[in-house]
């Protein structure tokens, strides 16, 4: 089974997850079975199913040497630099809500991190079975750092910083370091009582001592469940109350189109048909916005993944996710220029997201409205989008905005003097090139506009 060990799970001793035949399995190692049968034993993982709180998961075997689970499938992992700014504090919230949760019931979490934490059905949930461990009173938490470096610091300064803050773990994927986290906040911040006490003491005490020095004097410390429990609760609200004031470009995309209603809705109307027609069941909507598309061909799939650079757009689409209950679209925030790479131990902890996609066989790419910002601001030649679009998906249906709808002609005339070197940016180059990585299957232009759209499935 360990060969199998999947290239994430290897931190904790206490088992990891195999990847056998596409399905994941839960190994368990001896030094966590008195650990895992109390648990069991007391009902708790149960409870913590029904409360949505821990991923479920079936016993499907066990001897002296393993004890084997297989938890419930999560359509699709995502990592909290892929996340909106309403995404970032629930899945904060959720973490302080399951340690609250241990606590009243003699447990603890022995891992915070920001990377246990899932979208499922539309909503956080904690992946890792293995971090939770038994409570002795007067205890500290051993995870309150590492929640301070995942969460409330990336967070904070979010607030002060804006939305690329939270991008912090992919830079340090064990969290940022608090005295960094301090040293970027504003003065004023030091007055906030909770920030005070969580961040610029802690920084401060992380300085004063080596980490020999400061894990001896955590173990010698004491801290009664009662204060552990405000401590939480005071996590709690101020994070629950924090809110983020950043104008993005993109965010209220859909309310500026430069095409009337008509022509819109027969292009909904158009996607969803083709969508039908080929019967999607994973569908990526690449530069989705606040999901608009996303939620015309969500009937009947099981995973529509909505991507798009603006952290504002993907934050009202996971609202919308959550209002209406959504549970098949996943949003992510997404730059297709710069997607997200792997990173970690020998670059294959953490996933690329191509990487995920790919595994996922999806059916369709939906890139509407895209190329002509792929092509013009970000100067990809036909050629490479068409390659790229390939590897992600059987199908794809692409829109092509001609030369003189008005976005292509503002990107044009943005060129300047380079302009002239654009010549290439036509139907007819953007068929061919694509054509050799697809069989166009249909296309039609939208009525009213110099918009058409193509349906392209990937050559064998």
């Amino acid at each position: 089974m360990e060969k199998n060990r999947h290239s994430a799970s290897y931190r904790d001793p206490s088992g990891y997850i195999a990847v056998v035949g596409g399905e994941i399995f839960r190994h368990i190692n001896p030094v966590y079975f008195a650990q895992y049968h109390k648990i069991k034993a007391a009902g708790f993982y149960d409870t913590l199913f029904k409360n949505k709180l821990l991923v479920p998961h079936t016993e499907v075997d066990a001897d002296a040497t393993r004890i084997l689970l297989k938890p419930d499938v999560v359509p699709f992992i995502t990592y909290p630099y892929e996340w909106s700014f309403s995404q970032y504090k629930h899945a904060a919230l959720h973490t302080l809500k399951l340690q609250k949760y241990c606590l009243q019931h003699g447990f603890s979490l022995k891992d915070a991190t920001a990377f246990n934490i899932a979208f499922a059905n539309g909503a956080p949930v904690f992946i890792d079975t293995l971090s939770i461990e038994d409570y002795t009173e007067g205890q500290p938490w051993r995870a309150y750092k590492q929640f301070l470096m995942h969460f409330l610091g990336p967070l904070v300064l979010a607030k002060y910083f804006g939305n690329d803050m939270l991008k912090i773990l992919q830079q340090y994927i064990d969290g940022m370091p608090l005295q960094k986290v301090v040293a970027l906040l504003p003065f004023t911040a030091r007055f906030n009582t909770l920030l005070y006490t969580s961040l610029y003491l802690t920084a401060k005490y992380d300085n004063k001592y080596s980490s020999e020095e400061s894990s001896k004097k955590t173990v010698g410390a004491t801290v009664s469940k009662t204060s552990q429990l405000k401590i939480i609760d005071a996590l709690y609200a101020y994070i629950k109350n924090l809110t983020i004031n950043e104008k993005t470009e993109w965010n209220n995309y859909y309310s500026v189109t430069n095409y009337d209603a008509a022509a819109f809705e027969h292009k909904k109307g158009l996607v969803k048909n083709w969508v039908n027609k080929i019967q999607a069941k994973k569908i990526i909507d690449h530069g989705g916005n606040d999901g608009t598309f996303s939620r015309e061909v969500m009937q009947g799939a099981a995973l529509v993944l909505t991507t798009d650079i603006d952290a504002n757009a993907v934050n009202q689409n996971y609202l919308k996710v959550l209002e209406n209950k959504e549970g098949n679209i996943y949003p992510i925030v997404s730059d297709m220029m710069n997607p997200v790479p792997a990173i970690g131990f020998a670059n294959n902890e953490r996933q690329s997201l191509e990487a995920r996609i790919v595994a996922q066989q999806f059916d369709v790419s939906l890139a509407l409205a895209l190329i002509h910002h792929i092509s013009l601001s970000g100067n990809v030649p036909f050629a490479m989008s068409a390659e790229y679009f390939s590897r992600l998906s059987k199908f794809l249906i692409i829109e092509f905005p001609d030369r003189d709808d008005s976005w292509v002609s503002f990107l044009l005339d943005s060129k300047r003097e380079f302009k002239a070197h654009f010549d290439y940016y036509n139907f007819a180059n953007f068929e061919q090139e694509y054509r050799e990585y697809f069989t166009l299957q249909e296309k039609e232009m939208i009525p009213g506009t110099s918009r058409t759209l193509y349906l392209f499935e990937r050559k064998q």
